[in-house]
């Protein structure tokens, strides 16, 4: 569990009820579902409407990466390539068989593949390259439906707060009606703003964060492949490790 992103939600909240409290106002008439259900589904539906349904789900999945993120794979790879290093060297290529076909991930499956097969090179450096510029895209992609929810909701907490006051305007002989309306029309520009810049924006940023730690260890990773294809000597290979480590 990631307890800076609890406390961080925790903190923002608290910053929103108690500086309304002091004000003088209840908790109770931030709680507005009829605004709530405006901002965050009109939201979803407008991301959803310019994004294809898998990329979508994807990035709904990754939500959890903000509060359980992928643990660090930094001190296993450092390993794993000091262990391919010298059973290449020693035993030959062909003995980072067994590695391949007991690693989970796709990446390093096909990166030992490909030099298992003995691919030239500079072609295995194409190959993974564009492997990770692919990665990259899908990912990026998939997080992109949380900065456009933020870009979108400030929007359509407006047009809630339009909803409203059409709602005010149709009840102006009925003042036990107008209380309501009023209460959307702010209500649902707080969820809005609030929305956007306490939680979509927020989740965006950390998720860029998660996907980029992952790129670079893969380009890290598509360098020592062509290392170990090349027959570079060990110490290259160990200041690939250096740097994998090193990185903040």
């Amino acid at each position: 569990m990631d307890w800076a992103s609890v406390a961080g939600v925790v903190l923002a909240l608290a910053g929103l009820f108690i500086g309304h409290s002091l004000d003088g106002g209840k908790l109770a008439s931030l709680v507005q579902p009829a605004a709530f259900a405006i901002v965050v589904i009109g939201t979803f539906g407008a991301v959803l409407l310019q994004t294809e349904a898998p990329t979508f789900m994807r990035g709904m999945r990754m939500l959890r990466w903000v509060f359980r993120p992928p643990p660090s794979q930094r001190a296993t790879l450092s390993r794993d390539i000091a262990r391919w290093s010298t059973s290449a060297r020693r035993d030959g290529l062909l003995s980072l068989e067994q590695a391949m076909q007991g690693t989970p991930d796709k990446f390093v499956k096909k990166g030992l593949r490909l030099v298992i097969d003995g691919i030239d090179p500079a072609k295995l450096r194409g190959l993974l390259e564009t492997e990770v510029t692919a990665y990259e895209f899908g990912q990026r992609q998939a997080v992109k439906i949380w900065e456009s929810a933020a870009g979108y909701s400030p929007t359509i907490g407006i047009l809630g707060a339009v909803l409203g006051l059409i709602h005010v305007m149709e009840n102006l002989t009925d003042p036990s009606k107008l209380g309501a309306g009023i209460a959307v029309a702010f209500v649902s520009t707080v969820y809005g703003v609030g929305l956007a810049n306490l939680f979509f924006y927020p989740v965006a940023n950390k998720l860029k964060a998660i996907v980029a730690e992952t790129v670079t260890q893969y380009e890290i990773l598509t360098d020592v492949f062509f290392d170990i294809a090349s027959g570079d000597h060990s110490r290259v290979i160990d200041e690939r490790v250096a740097s994998l480590l090193s990185r903040p």
